[in-house]
């Protein structure tokens, strides 16, 4: 490490602190107008955009990711407007500070508030998708939090331009201008200093593969809210519309193989899987998905190509176009399986019998359990959060797509008029 790296990382984090204070007073009209200053960037900076993301993609080409992993990293114009569409939605998404979540009166006068208020300061650690830089910046900002970046190397040249247009943004907004700040450098180096900052730093969430989580959880001594993987199940019943189910099976594996809420377990009712998994194999086929398969579902697709499938295949997140398939007797045996290699993300059954589903969704062990719908809902956007910063399947403050709401703490506001025993 250089002598001057873990300076520049404290002198960001004391900055980041002292800024969170002026946040956390900030008015709605102040944080609404940085989050339309910041769009309206975005929009006007396309050319810069796309020519420093060009700069990472042919870098992630020349380091032979996979097509997955460069479909996140991808900036297009489409998903230029998505991000100035997420920061206008959270525009007009009520201000979540301030809000009196509980109130009571004492009997001795004493008038008890429980209030919502932001965190303070929210480092977040993520890779490749450059995107998050935007939602994660905009996130905070409307819930009054300070943001600390640190994106991974294979996006630097798309971050820097992002965080170039959220500084341009603040600067000629009533908000202080170190409320978002980019980490300057992706040596590990800055990344274990900043995970020591724990008197200036309230929250670290992390985004990425396994491996980054895990090193993020274990060497912090700032609280983590996190998810290890996105292990997602579809479980297809023996009652479920086998039409609906092929679209949803094939679309929630093969629309974005790469994302955390895409599926990597099929699991089969054994009075279908005949009828259903050769037309559904079929389908994952043309699209290019390899499958790894049970031995029940081995013989049913004989004639398809396949791979034997075991326990490390069905706790694995592929984040490709790979999937394991699992043909099982019972709802029972999928809750069961479910709960053994689910990774508590996103998990769904597709059936026309309530009382299984209503099992299903009492007994899997999951932050977000579908009946009869895609587990690539599993999104702020969609959950009508604005955009996310995170999916947690921690248990502890935060569970699920991680929006406004969970992006605040609270503390108590005590009114009296002279109590004093």
């Amino acid at each position: 490490m250089s002598d001057e790296l873990p300076q520049i990382i404290e002198d960001l984090a004391k900055r980041a602190r002292s800024a969170s204070l002026s946040l956390a007073c900030a008015s709605t009209k102040d944080k609404n107008d940085a989050l339309q200053n910041i769009a309206e960037g975005l929009e006007s900076n396309r050319k810069l955009l796309t020519e420093e993301n060009q700069k990472d993609l042919d870098a992630a080409r020349e380091n032979k990711l996979s097509g997955a992993m460069i479909d996140r990293l991808r900036l297009t114009h489409e998903r230029i407007d998505g991000m100035a569409k997420g920061l206008r939605e959270l525009i007009e998404l009520p201000d979540p500070v301030g809000a009196i979540i509980e109130e009571k009166d004492r009997p001795n006068g004493l008038k008890i508030r429980k209030v919502r208020v932001p965190i303070g300061v929210i480092g977040i650690i993520y890779e490749s998708r450059p995107n998050v830089t935007i939602d994660c910046a905009g996130l905070c900002l409307k819930s009054g939090n300070a943001s600390i970046l640190r994106g991974g190397k294979e996006a630097i040249h798309s971050n820097q331009a992002l965080a170039k247009i959220i500084n341009d943004a603040l600067q000629i907004s009533n908000l202080p201008n170190d409320s978002v700040q980019l980490v300057p450098t992706v040596d590990r180096d800055a990344l274990n200093h900043l995970l020591t900052l724990d008197q200036y730093i309230h929250c670290i969430i992390p985004r990425g593969g396994e491996g980054l989580i895990r090193f993020v959880a274990q060497n912090s001594r700032i609280p983590v809210i996190k998810h290890y993987k996105g292990v997602c199940n579809l479980f297809v019943d023996d009652e479920a519309d086998l039409a609906n189910a092929v679209q949803i099976a094939v679309s929630s594996k093969c629309g974005r193989p790469g994302v955390c809420n895409a599926i990597e377990n099929l699991i089969v009712g054994e009075k279908i899987a005949e009828e259903f998994l050769p037309i559904c194999a079929k389908e994952l086929a043309a699209q290019g998905c390899e499958m790894r398969v049970d031995e029940k579902a081995a013989a049913i697709l004989s004639d398809f190509s396949t791979k034997p499938a075991d326990e490390d295949d069905f706790a694995e997140e592929f984040l490709d176009l790979k999937i394991a398939i699992k043909v099982v007797a019972s709802v029972d045996e999928a809750i069961s399986f479910v709960n053994q290699f689910g990774s508590g993300h996103s998990e769904s059954i597709l059936t026309q019998n309530q009382s299984k589903a209503d099992q299903f969704l009492r007994e899997v062990d999951a932050s977000s359990v579908y009946w009869n719908a895609s587990t690539r809902f599993t999104d702020g956007f969609e959950f009508g959060l604005g955009a996310e910063i995170g999916i947690s399947t921690d248990r502890l403050h935060a569970r699920g797509p991680m929006g406004l709401d969970e992006l605040c703490t609270y503390k108590y506001n005590i009114l009296g008029n002279g109590q004093w025993k």
